[in-house]
């Protein structure tokens, strides 16, 4: 039987681009990991996907993992868009400008590929509400990315 692992991911930026930050949170059990990081040219939407891509790549062994995200577009994106893009070619339709390169490609291809090691439930949490690690998230992102403004 597979481990059960909760991961709770968020993504900041200061402004949109900027500098930005990224965290997560892996519970097992009674264990409990923190880790982030940041990046000082990036979108929120990077950050996102950054998150959730360290969250796996943290992990030693294929994992059931219930990924918790205040993020509609992560959410969205890996269970409903990337299909279509794969199959377009990394298309997709943009209204009035016809197909367009998907943004984040290289982020959304690595998110694809190391879901597949893995039994994956992707569950959206309402953002700066009652959820303490998505809370907790949402502060570590913020510092990290406050943390690139300070050392300036």
């Amino acid at each position: 039987m597979k481990k059960h692992i909760f991961l709770t991911t968020d993504g900041a930026c200061i402004g949109n681009p900027g500098p930005g930050g990224w965290a997560c949170i892996l519970r097992y059990k009674e264990h409990y990991r923190e880790l982030w990081g940041n990046d000082p040219a990036t979108t929120n939407n990077r950050m996102e996907l950054k998150a959730v891509i360290e969250g796996f790549r943290a992990l030693k062994e294929g994992c059931s993992i219930t990924v918790r995200t205040d993020s509609q577009y992560l959410r969205d994106g890996i269970t409903k868009w990337i299909h279509n893009w794969k199959a377009n070619s990394w298309l997709h339709k943009v209204k009035g400008e016809g197909k367009q390169p998907v943004k984040n490609r290289d982020l959304w291809e690595e998110i694809d590929r190391l879901v597949e090691q893995h039994e994956v439930t992707w569950v959206w949490v309402k953002g700066h509400a009652t959820d303490s690690d998505n809370n907790r998230c949402d502060s570590l992102a913020n510092d990290a990315a406050k943390d690139l403004l300070r050392s300036s």
